[in-house]
């Protein structure tokens, strides 16, 4: 009988609570102490901020006692405050717009010294152009660098998006996962392509004597999707099992487990993508028209992600090579 008084009072007080918050701005907490509903008032930067399938919560009832201690205590104000903070979003933020800031920089200023006077028109024109003349001279100087940088962008870009895609906010975001993608493109992904585009190309022309035409393109499509991309698919799980000290036989596994999957996923995107890739690309640019698509292939494949592994951009069982 006590414990039925005592829930029905507890019952009566949440809901005067309620009316209170909303009439007087306070924000409530509700306890049970020695058969006593307790009712006091919570500081906002303590409370919970949960909504769920439309249901009001106390802690979305608005509160003035911040507002008092602003004007008596702005020390323990901002104390406050600071505490209710997510450090992993501002951190995540922080580096997204120092990293984002510097490129946008670096294109921008492209022609500082000798922009003066430009119209618009001409800044318009002259700075996609310059850039990538830029990214050319620095291609021919530095080949297998500039690829592998090229891939670590690419394959951070694409981790980046699929997080998003899977409803992650920006303080959930796995800072380990992006460094991850980020090393998979710059130790393995550039420098592995650099070599099989260039070796592939000295197959196709002085051993295959393969043409340009459809026949020849078909051909290198074909030797591309059957050797190459399981070849890199495999490479990818390996690296990344490794970086996340996985087990070697788990790792094998994933790899015998993946591989068909993978085969086949990839005849969705990659024939026809490569049929530009060895068809009008040059030798020395294919690696970036390859990296551009994958970052949508990656977007593409977000949701199968969501099950997959963490590990990566993409889950083992969906990412494809190109």
């Amino acid at each position: 009988m006590k414990l039925s008084i005592i829930s029905a009072c507890t019952v009566v007080a949440v809901k005067a609570a309620v009316v209170e918050g909303f009439l007087g701005g306070g924000y409530c907490r509700v306890s049970l102490t020695n058969n006593e509903v307790v009712l006091s008032s919570v500081p906002a930067a303590f409370r919970p901020s949960y909504r769920h399938d439309g249901k009001l919560f106390l802690s979305d009832i608005p509160n003035t006692d911040t507002e008092d201690l602003r004007e008596t205590d702005p020390i323990k104000f901002l104390s406050l405050q600071t505490s209710a903070l997510d450090v992993n979003a501002i951190v995540n933020a922080g580096v997204l717009m120092a990293v984002t800031i510097l490129v946008l920089n670096q294109v921008a200023t492209v022609d500082a010294g000798i922009m003066r006077g430009w119209t618009t028109e001409e800044m318009a024109v002259r700075i996609p152009v310059d850039n990538w003349l830029s990214y050319s001279s620095v291609l021919n100087a530095a080949p297998v660098f500039t690829k592998a940088v090229t891939s670590a962008t690419v394959y951070t870009i694409g981790d980046l998006i699929s997080q998003a895609t899977d409803g992650r906010s920006i303080g959930e975001y796995d800072r380990g996962r992006v460094l991850r993608s980020l090393l998979a493109g710059l130790l393995a992904h550039g420098p592995m392509s650099h070599v099989w585009y260039d070796v592939s190309e000295q197959l196709f022309e002085n051993v295959l004597h393969l043409s340009s035409g459809i026949g020849g393109t078909a051909v290198k499509v074909a030797i591309d999707q059957t050797f190459w991309g399981p070849l890199w698919n495999n490479t990818y799980i390996l690296l990344l099992g490794l970086m996340k000290f996985d087990k070697l036989e788990n790792i094998w596994g994933e790899m015998k487990r993946t591989t068909i999957p993978l085969l086949m996923s990839g005849l969705k995107l990659w024939p026809l993508a490569h049929c530009v890739t060895y068809g009008l690309i040059p030798v020395e640019n294919r690696l970036l028209w390859v990296d551009l698509v994958e970052i949508i292939w990656v977007v593409i494949l977000s949701t199968a992600a969501d099950g997959g592994g963490d590990h990566g951009a993409p889950a083992p069982a969906v990412e494809e090579e190109k």
